[in-house]
C-alpha cells in the first residue's frame, strides 16, 4: 500500500506539471500581457516597464537572452499605418507591406527614460534596406537583423545609407539584455508551485503572487476563501450522498411501485431544473417570499442553510438515478438471493449485504463529484454573497485578474489528483479482493 501511495504520489507529479504548462500557455501566452489591464490607458513607457519588472511579463517564455523593453518606441509598420506615437517620421510612406523610405527619410526615437545600468540593449530590424543607425551601417536584406547598440542615447536615428538599392522596413523593435537566460516566464510559474530557500523553511509552495488590482497576496486570500467554501461543499457532499444512497435504497426495494415510480419523476426533474433556475426560486420563494433564510450574507448559520438545501435538491436527483440503477443491477446477483432464503431482513438485506458490495461504485461516483463541487459554489456564493473560493473566482473573472484565477485552476487540479488517489486506496480497503500495485 505504501509503495503503490509513493508511485501514485509521483504520477501525479507529472500529472500536475502538465497541468501547469497547460494554464501557462493559456493565461501567459493566449491571455497576452497583463500591464494593459493595470494601468489603464495612456500610461507612461517608464510605468509599463516597472510594471512588466513586477509581474515578469517581459521576460521570454521559456528561454532567452532579451527581455521586452519600452526603453524605445517599437513598431510593427506593416498594415498602413499612418501614425506612430513616439517615433518622428520624415519623409516616409505607409503601404500595407511596410514603411516606404524615400530620399532625405529620416526615423527618430526618443529615449523615453533613463536605462538600468549593466543592460544591453539590441535593435531588431525587418525589410530590404541598408540602413545608417546614427553611424553605425546596418545590412537588412529580407530578414529580421539585430544589432546591440554600443551606448543608449537620448535620441536615435535612422536613415537610409545613400548606396541603398531596396527602401523599405517593416518592423524595429527594442529589447534589453536578460542577466539569466533561464530566468523565464515558464521558470517563474514553476516557482508559483513550490521554490527554494537558503533559510528556514527552506521550500516554500504555492507561491502565487498577489492579484493584479489590490496586489494582496493570493495565498492569503486562497486560505481566507477556503474556509467558507469548506462550510457549504461538505454539507452538499454529504446530504446528496446519504439522501442519494437512502432514497435509492428504498426506490430499488419497492422497485415497480407507485413510490418507486414518484421518487424516479422527482430525480428526473431534479436533474432537469437548471442550477441557476434552482437559486433563482429558492432565493424568491423561500428567503423573500416566505421569509425563511438570509438572501444575502454571511453573519450567521441561518445564511448557510438555504445555499446547501438548494446544493442537496440539484445533486440528490442524478444520485438518486444512479445508485438505483447500481442496486437494480446488483440485486440480481446470487448472494443477495441465497441471503434472502437464509432469512435475512429487509434493513439487513438492503443496508448491510447489498449496501457494502455496491461501494466501489459509490466511492467512484462520489470522487468524481466532488471535485465538481467547486464549480457549483461558483454560482451559489455568487448569488447568496459568500466570500468563498467561488466568490473569488467569479470577482477575479470580472477584473480579469489572471493570476487568481489561474492559482484557483491549480487548486481544483490538486483537489481532484488528491481526491482520485484517496478513492484508489478506498477501493482496496473496501473491498479485500482489489489489490494496489
Amino acid at each position: 500500500m505504501l509503495s503503490y501511495s509513493i508511485k501514485r504520489i509521483l504520477y501525479s507529479i507529472w500529472i500536475l506539471l502538465g497541468i501547469l504548462l497547460i494554464t501557462f500557455l493559456l493565461f501567459r501566452v493566449a491571455a497576452g500581457d497583463p500591464t494593459a489591464i493595470l494601468l489603464g490607458k495612456n500610461p507612461t513607457p517608464q510605468d509599463v516597464e516597472q510594471m512588466r519588472d513586477a509581474l515578469g511579463s517581459g521576460k521570454p517564455l521559456f528561454f532567452g537572452h532579451w527581455c521586452k523593453t519600452e526603453l524605445y518606441t517599437s513598431a510593427d509598420f506593416t498594415g498602413k499605418h499612418s501614425e506612430f506615437p513616439g517615433i518622428e517620421l520624415t519623409n516616409v510612406t505607409a503601404e500595407e507591406d511596410g514603411l516606404h523610405l524615400n530620399s532625405g527619410c529620416k526615423l527618430v526615437f526618443q529615449r523615453h527614460f533613463a536605462p538600468a545600468s549593466g543592460r544591453k540593449i539590441r535593435l531588431t530590424v525587418c525589410g530590404n534596406a541598408l540602413l545608417k543607425i546614427n553611424e553605425t551601417v546596418l545590412n537588412v536584406m529580407g530578414k529580421s537583423v539585430s544589432v546591440e547598440l554600443e551606448d543608449v542615447p537620448e535620441t536615435l536615428e535612422i536613415s537610409l545609407a545613400e548606396n541603398s538599392e531596396d527602401r523599405m522596413i517593416s518592423e524595429i523593435s527594442f529589447e534589453k539584455s536578460n542577466p539569466t537566460p533561464f530566468d523565464s516566464q515558464a521558470l517563474d510559474a514553476l516557482k508559483e508551485l513550490v521554490v527554494f530557500r537558503s533559510t528556514f523553511p527552506y521550500v516554500s509552495f504555492f507561491n502565487f503572487g498577489n492579484t493584479l488590482l489590490t496586489r494582496e497576496p493570493i495565498r492569503a486570500k486562497l486560505l481566507r476563501g477556503m474556509v467558507p467554501s469548506l462550510v457549504i461543499m461538505i454539507p452538499i457532499f454529504i446530504g446528496e450522498l446519504v439522501f442519494g444512497v437512502i432514497l435509492a435504497l428504498i426506490s430499488c426495494a419497492f422497485r415497480d411501485t407507485l413510490l418507486d415510480r414518484t421518487i424516479v419523476v422527482f430525480s428526473v426533474a431534479g436533474m432537469s431544473i437548471s442550477y441557476l433556475v434552482l437559486i433563482i426560486l429558492g432565493q424568491w420563494f423561500l428567503a423573500y417570499y416566505l421569509n425563511l433564510f438570509p438572501v444575502w450574507g454571511w453573519d450567521s448559520p441561518r445564511c448557510v442553510a438555504l445555499p446547501v438545501i438548494l446544493g442537496i435538491i440539484s445533486g440528490t436527483g442524478s444520485g438518486v438515478r444512479f445508485y438505483r440503477t447500481v442496486f437494480i443491477d446488483e440485486i440480481r446477483k446470487e448472494y443477495l438471493r441465497t441471503a434472502l432464503s437464509k432469512g435475512a431482513s429487509p434493513v439487513r438485506l438492503y443496508g448491510v449485504h447489498l449496501l457494502r458490495n455496491a461501494l466501489i461504485p459509490i466511492l467512484t461516483r462520489a470522487s468524481t463529484v466532488l471535485p465538481f463541487l467547486f464549480t457549483g459554489s461558483l454560482l451559489l456564493e455568487s448569488f447568496f454573497g459568500i466570500p468563498g473560493l467561488g466568490y473569488e473566482g467569479v470577482n477575479a473573472l470580472n477584473s480579469s485578474d489572471l493570476g487568481m484565477l489561474k492559482a484557483l485552476v491549480l487548486l481544483g487540479a490538486l483537489l481532484f489528483i488528491a481526491i482520485n488517489l484517496i478513492t484508489d486506496l478506498l477501493y482496496a480497503w473496501v473491498d479485500p479482493r482489489i489489490r494496489v500495485e
